[in-house]
């Protein structure tokens, strides 16, 4: 008798924090010297566990200590919200993906990530590297993305364009599920892709004032209010969200997320 396929899919939040990290370097707050680990936030970043492979959405600094402290030991490809220096630049260590994939690993990103990965990683598109063995630099495989839907290990995946600053980048939702890290402004065309959603996972930067490139917590809790979804998580925070004292302040349908925060979608 066969086995039956296991078709289980799971979201894993490898890091929630803003692009300074939390603990910030030199700062001695009571969140940053705290030792409660839900305030120790690396960068942002989510893993989607599939049936046929686990897709990693970022590559931030942290990569390599997310992935070893999740025990995940492959990424079967990766997908880019943008190209900023605290979603990209652990992209050098996905090169020891290609010994599992025996082969170049699938990236998928719009036009300017591709160009940025491609200057800031310009080692690993050398013509000599073709001699050296697997995962002595990265080997990457390009797929262009954009507002239309693509599948990626299987799973239909609905970009979600969101203003960030002065650039446009991409949410994404899978089912029922969207991800919005770094957003300021949702534009018109995307609320109705955010409609109907069990969980939403979304950008509050700060409790304080608003800030140009970033929901701050009121803007976070506004759209969270219009969209409804059964439940919300912030993501992308700093150290002035204190993860015990302010979660009891959050609507019901909405807490903090953690790095190693998982669930079943």
């Amino acid at each position: 008798m066969e086995a039956e396929l296991d078709d289980s899919r799971t979201l894993i939040v490898l890091g929630c924090g803003t692009s300074m990290g939390v603990p910030m370097i030199g700062c001695e707050c009571g969140v940053c010297t705290s030792t409660n680990p839900r305030n120790h936030r690396t960068r942002s970043s989510v893993l989607l566990r599939l049936p046929q492979g686990n897709l990693l959405i970022d590559t931030t600094p942290e990569m390599r200590l997310q992935l070893v402290r999740e025990k995940i030991p492959l990424a079967h490809a990766v997908l880019y919200t943008h190209y900023h220096s605290d979603h990209l630049l652990g992209l050098d260590d996905a090169r020891l993906f290609s010994r599992g994939l025996e082969g170049p690993v699938p990236i998928f990103c719009c036009a300017d990530t591709e160009e940025v990965i491609r200057q800031t990683f310009s080692y690993a598109f050398h013509p000599a590297n073709e001699k050296l063995p697997p995962g002595m630099v990265p080997s990457l495989e390009f797929h262009r993305i954009s507002n239309a839907p693509i599948e990626i290990l299987g799973q239909t995946i609905t970009p979600i364009p969101l203003v960030h600053g002065r650039f446009t980048v991409f949410g994404f939702r899978f089912d029922n599920v969207a991800y919005c890290t770094d957003v300021s402004l949702i534009p018109d065309t995307s609320w109705p892709l955010l409609e109907g959603l069990d969980v939403l996972i979304i950008d509050a930067l700060r409790p304080g004032p608003p800030h140009p490139s970033h929901f701050n917590l009121a803007k976070a809790l506004e759209a969270i209010a219009r969209l409804q979804p059964k439940q919300a998580y912030l993501t992308h925070m700093s150290h002035e969200f204190d993860y015990d004292a302010m979660s009891e302040l959050l609507p019901d349908n909405v807490a903090f997320a953690y790095d190693g925060l998982r669930f079943d979608f």
